[in-house]
């Protein structure tokens, strides 16, 4: 076999396109960019991903709803156990 031959151009050839294409494939099977032939990113779309954003929004959105009911009955709890004792039995009396 010859350096220079034309089978060895070739097979150098076949090689590294094979190589790029088994890049490319591993890339978008993890979530990758993409990678064309002349060095540009191309980003897969991901609907999957959209998904789990929407979902973790709305799940971000009620732990807040949550949490700022908590923290007004907390405010209340913090009141009560400051309040002088006599100020909260006026209260109680004055509810009733």
């Amino acid at each position: 076999m010859s350096w220079g031959s034309p089978f060895f151009v070739i097979a150098i050839i076949a090689i590294s396109t094979g190589g790029w294409v088994i890049n490319n494939w591993l890339r978008a099977r993890h979530g990758y960019d993409l990678e064309d032939e002349w060095g540009g990113k191309t980003k897969p779309s991901d609907q999957e991903a959209n998904r789990k954003i929407e979902l973790l929004s709305n799940e971000n959105e009620n732990l807040t709803g949550k949490i700022t009911h908590l923290e007004e009955r907390i405010a209340v709890l913090e009141r009560i156990a400051t309040d002088k004792s006599t100020r909260l039995s006026e209260e109680i009396e004055n509810l009733r």
